[in-house]
């Protein structure tokens, strides 16, 4: 396992369409452990290919640093509801903005072995969701945020007060 390079807004990489994973190479399942090991390392929530410069439909989710979730090929079936919050990504570091999402997201997606599944998600999961496979069409959070971008401290200190 190694730590990736996170790519950063600017990087065209994250501009891009992501291709389809047809087969579990040794070379993906590298990519799955280094992805894994680059958001702890980060303290990420999720974290998806492009955004360690591979253009490959995966994604990588722990809402709780506890629950580590892969996710191949997802695609969304279902949304309701909606929240209102701050979002961040660790491709646009030290900022954050509001965004507006689904309360609770449905996708289809396969494991490491291509065993299709079906994950539900409320709140933050179902947030998260969204912002990573957005990633895997080219879309980066900032084109959603309302009002300005904030620094993570301002943030921060806005919240202690």
């Amino acid at each position: 396992m190694a730590l990736r390079k996170i790519r950063e807004i600017g990087d065209p990489v994250l501009t891009k369409q992501c291709k389809e994973v047809t087969e579990i190479t040794p070379r993906i399942r590298d990519l799955i452990d280094d992805m894994f090991e680059t958001l702890y390392d980060a303290e990420g929530v999720g974290l998806a290919a492009p955004q360690v410069g591979i253009l490959k439909r995966i994604v990588v989710i722990d809402v709780t640093g506890e629950d580590p979730i892969l996710l191949i090929n997802p695609r969304i079936l279902e949304t309701s509801g909606e929240q209102e919050g701050y979002e961040g990504c660790l491709s646009v570091p030290g900022k954050s903005g509001i965004v507006t999402r689904p309360n609770y997201v449905k996708v289809l997606a396969y494991d490491e072995n291509l065993k299709p599944f079906e994950l539900e998600g409320t709140e933050l999961l179902a947030r998260a969701l969204c912002h990573e496979l957005d990633h895997l069409a080219g879309h980066l959070y900032v084109e959603k945020v309302t009002g300005p971008l904030v620094n993570n401290e301002d943030l921060q200190d806005a919240e202690e007060k």
